[in-house]
């Protein structure tokens, strides 16, 4: 197993890199968000990587975080997710903005991504939903500041962003603004307050 590369980033393309270690250029197959976090060509670099090995193809997937790599490996254990279309759910929304939504069984955000129709959307909210612990969910998104999202309707936070869907936004847009409260236990009316500033609905 090929764990990570640490090299000359030498070439990059769409959703395409070469890492050079040793002597010896890697192709690897990555998401535009890890190209967007990518150091220039010339410079060192470490990816994370997958080796896929099917019938057909053996390819090389890597990311600059291990919590890509996890969220990538667990979207291509979902039935219809090959590691082709994991990379596009990835490139069009980054680990925070995933598990948000798998947080808020938002479906519809993830059919945002290129070949990935409701039934799969949904398929994948189901399966990823038992697998990503409120532990990781709350670690993804504390690097931007976020609090932990709620996970039901039964917490102040829950009762909050079940709200602002009924005012009309997407359930992992009010999960995102809930959830850059300073206080999650605030009461609920001062938690939509805050969100409706957060999203530009109120000043």
């Amino acid at each position: 197993m090929i764990y990570s590369l640490r090299g000359i980033l030498a070439l990059v393309e769409q959703n395409f890199i070469v890492v050079e270690c040793a002597g010896v250029g890697y192709g690897v197959r990555t998401s535009a968000y890890t190209l967007g976090k990518l150091p220039r060509a010339g410079e060192e670099v470490k990816i994370f990587t997958h080796l896929s090995v099917r019938e057909d193809a053996v390819e090389l997937f890597g990311f600059m975080s291990q919590q890509e790599l996890r969220l990538f490996r667990l979207l291509t254990g979902v039935t219809g997710v090959g590691p082709k279309a994991a990379v596009a759910i990835l490139s069009e929304l980054p680990p925070d903005r995933l598990m948000l939504a798998v947080a808020a069984k938002d479906a519809k955000a993830i059919t945002q991504a290129p070949g990935v129709g409701p039934k799969l959307a949904g398929r994948i909210v189901l399966e990823l939903g038992d697998k990503i612990g409120s532990d990781e969910l709350a670690s993804g998104l504390s690097p931007s500041g976020g609090a932990p999202i709620p996970s039901g309707e039964e917490s102040n936070a829950g009762e909050a962003v079940s709200a602002l869907v009924a005012l009309g936004y997407g359930p992992s847009e009010a999960a995102a603004a809930v959830s850059k409260q300073k206080n999650p236990d605030a009461p609920v009316q001062e938690l939509i307050k805050g969100a409706l500033r957060q999203l530009g609905g109120q000043k």
